[in-house]
């Protein structure tokens, strides 16, 4: 049985950032989805680039919204992962895109056009990390640093 830590938020904010891909779960009428997207960090916002008739630009606006990101080893293991929760807001003001363009803008893998920008300011960070004894900032495929 491998132990369970929980990650201090210095260490979920850290893992966050250093992060590409995740996933936003996201309520509709349906019921729950989870959608993976790619992200960025903004501050104490979660940024990702969608359309505008996807389920997150369609039942986005004004949400609350979970976002997660994690980890997994599983021939160790072991593993950790970080969820923001918070309410989204769809980004429009042209000088905070400009804004988010110089910096880091969200680069989504999948082709076609994804104009619309959703931010997700967090206002729950939470981690976990299974199995004490090592480091997962030393362990990340990519260390992204925004």
């Amino acid at each position: 049985m491998r132990t369970m830590l929980d990650l201090s938020r210095e260490d979920c904010i850290r893992l966050l950032g250093a992060g590409i891909a995740g996933r936003v779960a996201v309520s509709t009428p349906t019921g729950p989805h989870i959608v993976p997207v790619n992200y960025a960090v903004d501050g104490e916002s979660i940024l990702v680039r969608t359309t505008a008739y996807s389920l997150l630009g369609t039942y986005g606006r004004d949400a609350q919204l979970c976002f997660e990101v994690d980890q997994f080893d599983y021939e160790n293991q072991r593993g950790w992962s970080v969820s923001a929760r918070g309410r989204a807001a769809f980004v429009d003001d042209p000088e905070e895109l400009a804004e988010i363009g110089r910096h880091w803008e969200p680069r989504p893998w999948a082709e076609g056009q994804r104009n619309l920008v959703v931010r997700i300011p967090w206002t729950e960070l939470s981690g976990r990390q299974l199995g004490g004894g090592w480091d997962p900032w030393a362990h990340l495929p990519v260390r992204r640093l925004a």
